[in-house]
């Protein structure tokens, strides 16, 4: 398994709801995949839900039923999916959400993933602690990133996250004068206490 806290794949999930415990399912999957800091492969599909979304969540997402009709079902998509992740470990922006979806459309068709999860928006709220807000949106505004709009499309928000990401870990470095942060660190430092975050970095640091 990379170790590598810039070699991963960023994903986000467009559902139907909010619980696949109630039902939902997924209805697109994005993801960015980098390595070493830079962006190689992307990965976006539409895929069919075996039902009618709401009219809520088509005006969220901007994804009509019209649009899923030709979407390939769940288990196709989550098979290639499933291709595509695999050896590399794994980010989203309120992860838990993610990380829900994608265990129970992978336990659905018999896959799983040998990665470890990680959420930026935990990171971020150590990182960035004076940003007014920790939604994916106001940090991208807060870090100055260049953004035209186009929340709640599974791509985006990937390709939006995987910016917020580098610059996260561009921000440690500068921070506190790391040439490397592997994965391992990230997911000890997405469960530090955030007024420990300095000690427990700097003490890192200095080995």
């Amino acid at each position: 398994m990379i170790v590598n806290a810039d070699t991963l794949i960023i994903l986000d999930f467009e559902t139907t709801g909010l619980s696949p415990d109630m039902g939902d399912r997924a209805i697109e999957i994005g993801a960015v995949k980098i390595e070493n800091g830079k962006i190689t492969g992307r990965f976006q599909e539409l895929m069919h839900p075996g039902r009618r979304v709401s009219g809520f969540i088509a005006d969220y997402t901007g994804i009509t039923n019209t649009m899923l009709e030709k979407a390939a079902p769940c288990e196709e998509v989550m098979h290639r999916f499933a291709d595509f992740i695999q050896g590399y470990n794994l980010v989203a922006h309120n992860a838990s959400f993610d990380k829900r979806f994608l265990d129970a459309e992978l336990t659905r068709i018999g896959r799983g993933y040998d990665g470890e999860f990680s959420c930026s928006l935990l990171v971020a709220r150590r990182i960035f602690q004076d940003a007014p807000s920790h939604k994916l949106g106001e940090l991208i505004n807060y870090t100055n990133i260049p953004s035209d709009g186009g929340f709640h499309r599974a791509l985006f928000d990937s390709e939006m996250t995987t910016k917020l990401w580098l610059v996260m870990l561009e921000e440690m470095k500068s921070r506190y004068n790391l040439a490397y942060i592997p994965f391992p660190l990230i997911l000890k430092l997405a469960k530090t206490p955030k007024k420990s975050v300095d000690t427990f970095l700097r003490r890192y640091q200095q080995g």
